[in-house]
């Protein structure tokens, strides 16, 4: 397996929103089944990097890998985007991604958001993809809500809602980006949870989080991001317990349970 190419890989990664450059030639990779957790300050870029995984943001120089098949570009610098519109379509399926908000469809019970995609993006059928989406929802702990709608739910179970929606898709790998900063600290217990448990499972999974402990318990790789660039990266077992830079020191210092 090791010798497959990764399941998502950016090399030399560059990101401009006009003049500011919030990625400066950024790369990483993930393979079957690893965990990676980027990690770093407000503005480090590690959102920007996480949506040019999955081609929600343009890049203007680099190159994003889905199972070895690079993306197609046009255009150069700021005018560069994707050529291949189908091809985006493609990666984009396999590639769920959970966001800081839940964005759940507030008209459609809790069932209906976590079918919605299987149904109108991969065309399966509601019978085939009810007893997935239900199954789902029992293991995310929220079964006996499938029928209520998000309003009614607690932002904890708005998001186990999201992270099951992310997995009916049956995807390659799973993008979390900041999946338990919206939340209380005894609401985020309940998805770190299900995080942890995914993690088992021998999931692929790029994770953007300020929980430094849960970076800690689930990844493999741990990327520290500052500035655009990586500082450092590394096990979470060196990373965290032996940083070599000492702006990473710093940040963990700042971040480190009270």
């Amino acid at each position: 397996m090791t010798d497959s190419p990764p399941v998502i890989e950016i090399r030399n990664l560059h990101k401009s929103y006009g003049p500011l450059e919030v990625l400066r030639g950024v790369s990483v990779a993930a393979r079957r089944g690893q965990v990676i957790s980027l990690i770093g300050s407000s503005g480090s870029g590690k959102s920007t990097l996480l949506r040019c995984c999955n081609l929600l943001e343009d890049s203007q120089a680099g190159e994003v890998l889905f199972e070895g098949e690079a993306v197609k570009w046009a255009g150069e610098g700021l005018a560069r985007h994707p050529a291949d519109r189908a091809q985006v379509t493609r990666i984009r399926t396999n590639l769920s991604m959970v966001f800081q908000q839940f964005n759940l469809w507030s008209h459609m019970t809790i069932l209906q958001n976590v079918m919605e995609a299987p149904v109108t993006v991969l065309g399966q059928s509601p019978a085939k993809v009810e007893p997935r989406a239900r199954a789902l929802l029992d293991k995310v702990g929220i079964g006996d809500k499938a029928d209520a709608w998000p309003a009614q739910l607690s932002g904890g179970q708005q998001q186990r809602a999201a992270i099951a929606r992310a997995l009916c898709m049956e995807p390659k790998a799973l993008l979390f980006d900041e999946p338990t900063s919206a939340l209380d600290p005894e609401l985020q217990q309940e998805v770190v949870r299900v995080i942890k448990d995914l993690a088992g499972e021998d999931r692929t999974m790029f994770l953007v989080t300020h929980d430094m402990r849960l970076a800690a318990d689930v990844s493999d790789h741990v990327v520290f991001l500052h500035q655009g660039l990586i500082e450092e990266q590394g096990p979470p077992a060196t990373l965290f317990g032996a940083p070599k830079s000492e702006r990473l020191r710093q940040f963990l210092s700042a971040t480190a349970p009270a």
